[in-house]
């Protein structure tokens, strides 16, 4: 248990402990500024019902990309809150690229890729969640239970810690103390030298088609291309591919619509030539494609791509467990996803 203490007249005087007047009052200052915890996170879900009938306090991620389950004791006796927050990490172990993607959105009410820049200055990394952070917050935890949370940091590696936040009163006013069971850093560390190795990259890229006004699905294959825009942050990921490069489409909630090797680096959509005529004499379905055409970072940027094999968005090629991203590109390495692929696009 922590313990203050004020100098009176060179004498340490223990200050009181006592109770926050309302027990959500912590998880209400941690889901205004996580930063509190001393950890740099977005957060991106509070109070969500996992598959398995639980409810997550709050849910964050981190510059990394990997999840931060924060689970308060409340209470729950500190075993039961020990073994709550692992069964939630097994309901987060399994969430997708798109439902990160989901959840953040329903609780933010913009994009991850927006939040995300907002706190970290960057792009959300392309692998998502490869481990996950557990910290449960109480007053304090028994003996046993300190061991158990201890035990499953050292001995296997799960990125598991305990904060402790006491509440003190002094001249009329609430103070709080907090400190961690174990250095943060070196649970995370431990964790994430010992997580599985990913597979190495294919040479297959993965993309997103983000069938809408301004990149219709089918002037993409008409014509050749494949598009981003609204902002630098997306359209400037199409800069990773180069002539040459085979790429995998995905279409959000349906599946994979195409396979194609890219034949022309990113430009300007007003500037990509289709046949001798330029695209905007071309496009049929996609009003929006040449909107913000003087300005460098709204516009939409294309690609050129000659499509080996596709499939309009009802026919979209799936699979229960496939690999998904909301990055616009990023490499594709999953294996299984990639075994699915080959056959479904005609690829020996």
């Amino acid at each position: 248990m922590i313990k203050l203490f004020t100098v009176d007249d060179d004498n340490l005087v223990p200050l009181q402990n006592t109770q926050l007047p309302k027990e959500d009052m912590l998880e209400a200052w941690i889901a205004k500024d996580p930063s509190i915890l001393g950890l740099n996170l977005v957060l991106i879900g509070r109070q969500i019902v996992t598959d398995f009938g639980g409810r997550i306090d709050l849910l964050a991620i981190d510059r990394e990309g990997n999840l931060t389950i924060v689970e308060l004791k409340r209470d729950k006796s500190p075993r039961e809150v020990v073994a709550q927050v692992l069964d939630y990490a097994s309901w987060v172990n399994g969430l997708s690229d798109e439902d990160i993607y989901d959840l953040a959105f329903e609780y933010l009410g913009k994009t991850l890729d927006a939040a995300f820049f907002e706190v970290f200055g960057i792009a959300v990394p392309e692998n998502l969640n490869t481990i996950h952070n557990m910290v449960i917050i109480a007053s304090e935890l028994d003996a046993s239970s300190k061991r158990i949370v201890e035990y499953l940091s050292e001995a296997h590696d799960l990125s598991i810690n305990t904060l402790f936040f006491s509440t003190f009163e002094h001249g009329g006013k609430l103070l709080m103390g907090a400190d961690w069971l174990m250095d943060q850093a070196k649970v995370v560390t431990r964790s994430v030298s010992n997580k599985k190795p990913r597979a190495p990259w294919s040479g297959f890229w993965y993309a997103n088609a983000d069938d809408c006004k301004a990149r219709n699905w089918e002037d993409c294959l008409r014509f050749g291309f494949l598009g981003a825009g609204g902002g630098r942050i997306f359209s400037d990921q199409l800069q990773r591919l180069d002539i040459g490069d085979q790429v995998f489409v995905y279409q959000k909630k349906a599946g994979y619509v195409g396979y194609g090797v890219v034949t022309q680096k990113v430009r300007p959509a007003r500037e990509f030539v289709v046949d001798g005529k330029m695209l905007s004499e071309c496009v049929q379905s996609s009003p929006d494609l040449l909107n913000h055409a003087d300005d460098p970072d709204a516009q939409e940027y294309v690609i050129g791509v000659d499509w080996k094999k596709t499939f309009s968005i009802p026919e979209a090629k799936k699979l229960p467990k496939m690999f998904t991203n909301q990055n616009v590109v990023c490499k594709l390495s999953d294996p299984e996803t990639l075994e699915f692929l080959k056959p479904a696009f005609g690829i020996s």
